[in-house]
């Protein structure tokens, strides 16, 4: 069994570091709510006041951050991850943050001697405190496979995609896909209640024919044919619609860095952005059909 270092905590971190510790491991947490360093005790694991404290005898480093700046900074700075840690140590990001610091974050850590990995996730905070996350990983062959036998707990499917930095790429892509394909459902549902067609019935219909994708069967953006779906819980998010947000950003800002052209991917954007401008960041980011009805009533 290893010890682990996991740094943040919250609604996503803190059931992937219950979860090894549920596997036998020995994990250290920290996080800057004293509430979410009880919730890992709670658990079993073992909360500490400091980076020095999380790392210095891990073997395996967990991070799951809010952006970049962050991840640069845990990792790089002067009191940071790479200080502390010992020569061979296994580092996985799991945060969802931008390309270039993913890149920059790893080669920091390559020269420091570290093995790393970016593996952002997806499956939101039921799939967290379920272990049935997808990881989408990036960074070498022989990191990646240092990596998946953690990844195995906290996760379902694990995808190598590539060098480092690609865990990243796929995650904003993927996030992209699943920001446009969800205002598509809603719209399609909020015009089926202009004409009259019952919610079942254009579920029934749809997700057994072409409309079928997983923001209408899984993630149901109405009441009633999805009963796991956050549209039945007036919206309380398995994935915010600011989160939701800054992912679609991430994808603008590769987009533009790399001269893709992603006209729905911006559309998608600002249509979030005004959602979210609206106080409805902390919202599931399926209650977008709200905002496209032009109302708060579901």
């Amino acid at each position: 069994m290893a010890t682990i270092g996991f740094i943040g905590l919250g609604n996503m971190g803190g059931p992937m570091a219950a979860n090894l510790v549920k596997a036998g491991h020995t994990v250290h947490g920290l996080d800057l709510s004293a509430e979410a360093r009880a919730r890992l005790e709670e658990a079993g694991g073992k909360a500490v006041e400091s980076l020095a404290e999380a790392v210095s005898q891990a073997d395996v480093v967990v991070t799951m951050l809010p952006a970049g700046t962050h991840v640069r900074k845990v990792y790089c700075g002067e009191d940071g991850v790479l200080a502390h840690a010992r020569p061979g140590t296994l580092m996985i990001d799991s945060s969802t943050i931008d390309v270039d610091s993913a890149r920059a974050v790893a080669a920091a850590a390559d020269a420091a001697g570290m093995k790393m990995v970016d593996a952002p996730v997806s499956g939101g905070v039921a799939g967290a405190a379920g272990g049935t996350l997808t990881f989408m990983v990036g960074g070498p062959e022989a990191a990646f496979e240092a990596a998946k036998p953690y990844l195995d707990i906290m996760g379902k499917t694990i995808v190598h995609a590539g060098g480092a930095g690609n865990g990243q790429a796929a995650k904003i892509c993927n996030n992209m896909i699943l920001g446009i394909s969800m205002i598509a459902v809603s719209e399609a549902f909020v015009l089926a209640e202009r004409l009259g067609l019952d919610h079942q019935k254009l579920y029934d219909i749809s997700s057994t024919a072409s409309g079928q994708c997983w923001s209408l069967t899984s993630y149901c953006p109405v009441p009633g044919p999805v009963p796991a779906s956050p549209a039945n819980r007036d919206y309380q998010p398995g994935f915010a619609a600011g989160m939701m947000l800054k992912d679609l950003k991430l994808a603008q800002e590769a987009a533009h860095a790399s001269g893709a052209s992603t006209p729905l991917g911006a559309e998608a954007t600002a249509l979030y952005n005004l959602f979210c401008n609206a106080g409805e960041d902390g919202t599931d980011f399926s209650g977008i059909i709200r905002f496209l009805r032009g109302a708060r009533e579901a």
